[in-house]
């Protein structure tokens, strides 16, 4: 367990994603890799109010619906660390005060909870002045219906603006940043955002931590059929650089008892010093085996990969 920086929520090794819940993987077998995470120690599960309007049939909210039928089982709210997030569903666009205070409302009734415990800008709003949107967080936080709040999809430069006008307007700060950043997909990450988050002293809990599964391993030159929705994402990194990591990560595993690719992948994230937890998400309780076991790599396995990922 962990302490996420500037809070005071001590957290799993590994967060759990969610926005396959209700979609790919319905309440019975969402539930079942709930109760797999939860018996391995596990505490810290994301979802954001938009997950799964992308699906045919699907208007957003079924993420959130699932977990809170899932804490309303368990009947032990404590225990668990839930983030969810504000802004990219099709009913509650944007970063407005009065969406905001709206969207919070509508996760709490989701989740079946009184209180969110990380909330999200899931995506930066420049059409609303971020005094605004503090302002808001400010109101909800007072209210205790929210704990902390964290910032997806910002650019460096728009982080920095937002700490500045927390400090200068005594308002909330962004605590955490989630941002898309694994083993073979650093670029953007490490052009900007993770200085930012240094100077600023908080951390990255990335998303998309095996690369949309292609760090698995089920990705191999001539394997051509996957059974994952993620399935032609993945293939974006199925290069000779990407395949040259998996063999590396091949070598690797076998040195640690033959650990899964995917823990390999997510202990690479964690000894980056701006990540505190990465997120990954699993279909299944098989999925879920693959992504739990916490790996301690060495520095030269970790130079390794580096080199070969860059």
């Amino acid at each position: 367990m962990i302490t996420l920086p500037e809070t005071d929520l001590v957290v799993h090794e590994l967060c759990l994603g969610s926005n396959i819940f209700g979609s790919n993987a319905d309440e019975a077998q969402s539930h079942a890799v709930l109760d797999a995470y939860r018996s391995h120690g596990g505490n810290f599960i994301d979802t954001a109010d938009m997950y799964n309007q992308w699906v045919p049939g699907h208007i957003g909210g079924e993420s959130e619906s699932v977990i809170g039928s899932w804490l309303e089982k368990i009947n032990n709210r404590s225990e668990m660390v839930i983030a969810t997030k504000v802004s990219k569903m099709d009913r509650r666009p944007g970063l407005s005060a009065a969406n905001i205070i709206a969207a919070c409302e509508d996760s709490l009734n989701r989740l079946r909870t009184d209180y969110i415990d990380l909330y999200y800008s899931h995506d930066d709003d420049l059409k609303t002045p971020m005094v605004e949107t503090l302002g808001a967080y400010a109101q909800l936080i007072a209210q205790g219906k929210v704990r902390y709040i964290a910032a997806s999809n910002f650019s460096p430069e728009r982080l920095r603006l937002a700490m500045k006008t927390s400090e200068e307007n005594n308002l909330p700060s962004y605590v955490a940043v989630q941002d898309l950043y694994n083993l073979v997909d650093r670029t953007t990450y490490e052009s900007g955002m993770a200085q930012a988050v240094a100077d600023i002293g908080i951390s990255n809990i990335p998303f998309y931590g095996i690369a949309r599964g292609f760090l698995s391993g089920k990705y191999r030159p001539g394997v051509t059929d996957v059974d994952s929705m993620r399935a032609a994402g993945a293939r974006e990194y199925a290069t000779d650089k990407g395949y040259a990591v998996i063999a590396a990560m091949d070598h690797i595993s076998a040195a640690h008892d033959n650990a899964p690719l995917s823990a390999i992948a997510l202990a690479w994230l964690r000894a980056q010093s701006t990540v505190s937890v990465p997120i990954a998400s699993a279909r299944t309780v098989d999925q879920l085996k693959e992504i739990i076991q916490i790996v301690e790599l060495s520095a030269e396995e970790i130079a390794e990969l580096s080199a070969l990922s860059a």
